[in-house]
């Protein structure tokens, strides 16, 4: 879940200086935002109605009550088919690091829904602190940012203590250096994706032989570059058939899906409906 709508694929998160975080309740009205990644810890928890949630291979419906953390560098998605809101807490990786210096032997794990009553209660902890800086970021008292700051370092803590898990090896340098790569590869084509983009195109702005960026891109990514394409290209395609009055013809062309049998196919699998369905529910 972003609050930014333009389809960017690797965000470089905006924070107040006054916080160092970004913080916000998301009322989301129907979005989908293909596989990307931030350089935060990102928390989402769900307020009302759910999101479809996809982190690296494991995909999950998060409803009502739930929340879920996503690690920095790590790959997602989201889909949201009816409206929904939302909490969105994106923690930068080195706002983190300068409160805990081993945050690079560390990743944390929350499970929502736990069998575990221990777990449970800290889960419960945690949600109900996401809910007291809600109130302290949405209605703003004088002093607010003393409330919320206080609030941002107990979720610290409680990260800390509560739902980190010690890994041997320091973030490798290697991933970094992939998801750099990845990074100009998806600017690049966030920007194009409306025309068709060629493997030998997309291959020397990742400075790559073809058939090595091919492996490269599904490794990393789960599917291939052209498949991605078209999956920027239907995220655009999605808001506009829920924002606007415009012909499926006239955003299918502004967006360069040109096959519309393929486009047909793609759009059931994601969306269970077909455009004139997802009109008709909006």
């Amino acid at each position: 879940m972003s609050e930014q709508k333009t389809g960017n694929i690797y965000e470089v998160i905006q924070v107040p200086k006054t916080t160092g975080v970004r913080f916000f309740t998301e009322h989301d009205t129907g979005s989908y935002f293909p596989n990307h990644w931030h350089d935060a810890v990102e928390i989402i928890y769900m307020i009302e109605g759910g999101v479809d949630v996809t982190v690296e291979s494991r995909a999950f419906h998060l409803p009502a009550g739930r929340c879920t953390l996503i690690n920095s560098g790590v790959i997602h998605s989201t889909k949201c088919t009816s409206p929904n809101v939302g909490i969105v807490f994106q923690i930068p990786y080195d706002f983190i690091r300068l409160y805990i210096p081993d945050i690079a032997q560390l990743q944390f794990v929350v499970d929502d829904p736990c069998d575990d009553p221990v777990r449970r209660t800290k889960v419960d902890i945690l949600k109900e602190t996401l809910t007291q800086m809600q109130v302290a970021n949405d209605i703003r008292p004088e002093g607010y940012i003393l409330r919320f700051n206080s609030l941002l370092f107990e979720v610290l803590f409680q990260l800390y203590h509560n739902f980190s898990v010690r890994h041997l090896h320091t973030r490798p340098d290697h991933r970094t250096r992939d998801l750099n790569r990845l990074h100009t590869v998806l600017d690049y084509t966030n920007r194009n994706y409306n025309r068709p983009i060629s493997i030998e195109e997309i291959s020397r702005i990742a400075y790559l032989e073809s058939g090595y960026f091919c492996r490269f891109f599904k490794k990393h990514m789960g599917l291939t570059f052209l498949e991605y394409q078209n999956e920027v290209r239907l995220s655009h395609i999605y808001q506009d058939l829920i924002t606007t009055q415009d012909t499926l013809q006239h955003i299918l062309d502004r967006h360069g899906f040109t096959n519309y049998k393929l486009f047909r196919r793609v759009f059931s699998e994601h969306f269970h409906a077909t455009p004139s369905q997802v009109r008709k529910q909006r």
